[in-house]
């Protein structure tokens, strides 16, 4: 059975194709009892617009934009080339992505960046949120000129976007904690948290959930240490090789990136490395895991993360429903056991570290 065209409906409806598709398209002057029969044959019919063919007869083009942290790390370069991936694999839908950079954990570059966007120079907008004010101001005042904000991998205030993509950072957390009990089994033990810092959301639900987990356990197992890395290796060697000198120390949690310098340091305690359990399964954390220096990688699947994004994007431009499941996506846990399913990591070019 053939699909219901317009046709179909400005048939039923008994009125003009041209007077249906000024309903279908909102563009108004149509008497209110002609766009009731309209509506009333839609439903009827089950007709549903094919977006594909009537975006290519109207010329739409979708303006999307990404603004992703720049920085020597395999994880932000990993997601950049999932967006430039689909940038490619979406030109057929008439998709038109661009990406801006600025620097990782900086709320005033970021807000900068916000700013230069216009209203109509682009129909959506995705970014990884940093906290702060400024950044929730321009959020808003893109929000109030009809441009749509998507948080992906790491939150902002739910006032100041229409939709977060990623993982539920808590739940994250919690995966990490539990994982952390299951090592120890049952023995008691000291345990360092490193983030790469407290104004990013991400980083502290991931740090709440893996407390949480610790403490309902009874505590048997604490965190007695909490460091801010920035992401940077050296300053995340520093911490850890600081951290590794205490003998009581029985497990590592590096909540985001920058882990070669951590690496570095457990390789000069292989011998009695504690339990280590880091995020984001990119070329050097694959190889420390292969190498027996840390025990699981938590992977949060960008590929998956810029597709649901892309998804939802599209769905707020067309003024359909948001995609089921938005912000759900499940993070995937790697042993070095489980690694020979995957295909051998790519290095990243001109990435030093994870």
């Amino acid at each position: 059975m053939r699909k219901p065209t317009l046709h179909d409906v400005a048939r039923a409806a008994g009125v003009s194709y041209a007077t249906a598709d000024r309903v279908l398209n909102a563009r108004g002057n149509v008497a209110a009892k002609s766009e009731e029969r309209v509506r009333e044959a839609i439903r009827a019919l089950g007709y549903t617009r094919d977006l594909h063919a009537a975006n290519l007869s109207r010329g739409r083009l979708y303006n999307f934009r990404f603004i992703l942290p720049r920085g020597d790390h395999s994880f932000f370069h990993r997601l950049r080339r999932c967006v430039e991936d689909e940038a490619v694999r979406r030109r057929i839908d008439r998709v038109a992505i661009t990406i801006d950079d600025v620097p990782a954990f900086d709320p005033q570059a970021l807000a900068e960046s916000l700013g230069r966007i216009e209203p109509g120079s682009c129909d959506c907008v995705a970014l990884i949120a940093t906290d702060g004010a400024i950044v929730d101001a321009e959020l808003e005042r893109l929000k109030s000129a009809g441009v749509f904000v998507i948080t992906l991998v790491s939150d902002a205030a739910g006032s100041a976007r229409h939709a977060y993509v990623g993982l539920d950072n808590v739940r994250a957390g919690r995966t990490a904690g539990r994982l952390m009990l299951l090592g120890h089994s049952g023995r008691a033990g000291g345990v360092l948290a490193i983030l790469g810092a407290y104004g990013a959301r991400d980083h502290r639900d991931r740090l709440r959930g893996f407390g949480d987990v610790l403490a309902e356990a009874g505590g048997q197992v604490r965190l007695v240490r909490v460091a801010e890395g920035g992401d940077d290796p050296d300053t995340i060697y520093a911490i850890a090789a600081d951290a590794l000198r205490d003998a009581a120390l029985t497990g590592i949690y590096s909540i985001g990136a920058g882990n070669r310098g951590l690496f570095d340091a457990l390789r000069e305690r292989a011998d009695a490395r504690p339990l280590a359990i880091v995020h984001e399964l990119v070329p050097h954390s694959r190889a420390a895991l292969e190498d027996g220096l840390i025990d699981a990688v938590i992977d949060q699947m960008p590929a998956e993360e810029v597709a649901a994004a892309l998804d939802a994007m599209r769905a707020l431009s067309d003024a359909h429903p948001l995609p089921p499941g938005l912000g759900e996506i499940a993070p995937a846990v790697f042993l070095r056991d489980n690694l020979s399913a995957l295909p051998p990591a790519a290095p990243v070019p001109g990435s030093l570290h994870p």
